[in-house]
């Protein structure tokens, strides 16, 4: 049998997904059910307003950064399908970042193609960008930071940083653990950093989890203002305020209310996975108040500090388990967060003791099941009427446990590894003695 190799399963992922762009024209034009997100059309709709000197913020549910609009304007003189192939030209550079940063850390190119593959052939992830969907971009773009932060590279990682949260605000979440790796423990003057390999992952001079905590938040602590830490926050936040500064002045409160203000404070009456979707249908025509806001937001500020502290070093994996926590907690969750998550996946795999049989098989077991589960209610209620909002809650905190059972097992499987080195200049009580 022929040794896979990552150029032909790229090969293979392209060529698929150009078939389902085509497959998805065939759908829209012959039967009921469209295969075309709906929010394709809204993007499209917003490119062909600004082609004709608009705002794109006049077309209803438009809720995005002017610079996605841009890039879909040829959608009006091109093709209409064009933003599905840029959507899906950014699935594939996260299959091809994600084997990039896995050969960065050392891991054999086999393996480095099967986790690229979980991305790649992942029903979630290849009906995402082929149906007309943002997400691939955003994924790129911070899988991309992850390797300027490995290769030292301070002021693309910024760059991008504020880019990507003006284009999609969650990644915010990602400041905190990006900025303590950003530590002198690893980041010396005139030297590169160095990389924590896969070859470390059962040695001896492995980290072990709880000294890393303890001993990197005393160094963060203690050297709390660093020239890499000032750098990065300044350019990061300059690069944000430029992008929506110039998205201001351009589209005025329309902009600010519609691509900012209303995920910030988004209330969604409709059904989604959330455990507070109820609670928002009952009393959507009430004001929630400061109590209730708080209570929503306290458990997913509460899990994201522990994550942080706990992960930070080992950052690929912290990011993981940062975003699979928020989008649980979230007071909205749609199918299309899931992707959020999906990119960083195939990074920790090569880190895991976890089998797929049977503890692995357990874990897409349940997870899958307490979705489905969900959609079964969901459909009950959209498709046949049924007054299932009670069912379809419950559904939603069994939804909450599926994840939570998830992220245990991931982390009780997971062998920790930091991204970066200690630098063996550091003072002996300092953690690169165990890497001697």
């Amino acid at each position: 049998m022929a040794e896979i190799t990552f150029r032909s399963v790229l090969l293979l992922s392209a060529v698929f997904r150009v078939v389902l762009i085509f497959y998805g024209e065939w759908q829209d034009a012959h039967m009921a059910v469209r295969y075309t997100d709906i929010d394709y059309l809204v993007f499209s709709d917003a490119a062909a307003l600004m082609v004709s000197g608009k705002s794109p913020y006049d077309r209803s549910t438009y809720r995005y950064s002017p610079l996605l609009a841009f890039f879909l304007m040829p959608n009006s003189f091109l093709h209409q399908s064009w933003g599905k192939f840029l959507f899906s030209a950014s699935d594939l550079l996260v299959g091809l970042l994600i084997h990039r940063i896995l050969k960065l850390r050392g891991v054999p190119e086999k393996l480095s193609t099967y986790s690229a593959m979980v991305w790649l052939f992942n029903p979630f992830t290849f009906t995402i960008g082929t149906r007309g969907n943002c997400e691939p971009i955003v994924c790129s773009m911070i899988l991309w930071i992850l390797i300027c932060l490995m290769k030292d590279n301070l002021i693309q990682a910024a760059f991008w940083y504020g880019l990507v949260v003006h284009l999609r605000i969650y990644p915010i979440i990602y400041a905190l653990p990006i900025i303590i790796l950003l530590d002198p423990l690893y980041f010396q003057h005139g030297k590169k950093p160095a990389l924590g390999q896969w070859s470390f992952r059962n040695s001896e001079s492995s980290l072990d989890s709880t000294n890393a905590e303890i001993t990197g938040f005393w160094n963060f602590f203690r050297n709390l203002i660093t020239w890499r830490r000032v750098v990065f926050g300044i350019l990061s936040g300059t690069t944000f305020l430029i992008f929506t500064g110039l998205s201001f002045y351009l589209y005025g409160w329309d902009f600010l209310h519609e691509a900012l203000l209303y995920h910030l404070t988004r209330t969604d009456p409709r059904h989604n996975f959330s455990i507070y979707f109820y609670h928002i249908y009952l009393h959507y025509e009430h004001e929630l108040s400061i109590l209730e806001k708080l209570i929503s937001f306290l458990p997913q500020f509460i899990v994201q500090l522990i994550l942080i502290l706990r992960f930070a070093p080992d950052l690929p994996f912290c990011l993981f388990l940062q975003t699979v926590a928020f989008v649980a907690f979230n007071k909205v969750i749609t199918a299309q967060y899931f992707v959020w998550f999906f990119c960083l996946l195939p990074l920790i795999l090569p880190w895991t003791n976890m089998r797929l049989k049977w503890r692995g098989l357990a874990c897409v077991s349940v997870w899958i099941g307490a979705q489905t589960h969900w959609l079964m209610w969901g459909y009950l209620l959209e498709f046949r009427g049924k007054n299932v909002f009670l069912q379809l809650w419950m559904a939603s905190l069994l939804f909450l446990a599926a994840n939570t059972f998830v992220m245990i097992n991931v982390i009780r499987s997971h062998v920790f590894c930091p991204l970066f080195k200690p630098s063996s200049s550091k003072s002996k009580f300092d953690i690169s003695d165990q890497f001697k």
